[in-house]
């Protein structure tokens, strides 16, 4: 899996049982995902079609931080499958306790709104990064010596 992003709850994020709201989590989740299933797309027309069952497995307190990691379960022909967990991170142990995770469904779409496929280069892209860097984001390093390698050949 792959880490996304990072977040920091605030005083603002926490409803009356002095927990995070499930709300925020679920937004961080969509907004993470989305970003996410937009960069390995090629496109910011990546909308959310579906959300799975969603269960808060542990509070999460004013001051705590999370991680949100991803990973594809699968591409479609318009479509794109992601597994989300957010997990707390205690800084003093470096462990971490998996606070809930989805699966999310989003479709890429045109100008009109209307379903269109997913390039199979994109496709393709993802499989060979997962393979050689077991992940389909790369740092801009690595993306340095993937465009050297591809204009070796």
């Amino acid at each position: 899996m792959e880490l996304i992003t990072t977040y920091i709850c605030k005083k603002f994020d926490i409803g009356v049982h002095d927990n995070m709201f499930g709300g925020t989590l679920m937004s961080l989740i969509d907004d993470a995902a989305g970003s996410y299933a937009s960069q390995l797309c090629d496109t910011p027309r990546m909308v959310t079609i579906k959300f799975d069952e969603l269960v808060f497995k542990k509070p999460v307190k004013v001051g705590n931080i999370l991680k949100v990691y991803g990973k594809v379960v699968k591409f479609g022909n318009s479509s794109l499958e992601l597994y989300m967990e957010i997990r707390k991170h205690n800084v003093y142990t470096g462990e971490q306790e998996i606070v809930t995770h989805t699966n999310v469904k989003f479709v890429r779409i045109d100008e009109e709104g209307n379903p269109i496929p997913i390039s199979e280069r994109v496709k393709l892209r993802y499989e060979e990064r997962l393979k050689k860097y077991g992940k389909g984001l790369l740092t801009i390093e690595e993306k340095g010596s993937e465009k050297e390698i591809h204009n070796l050949n």
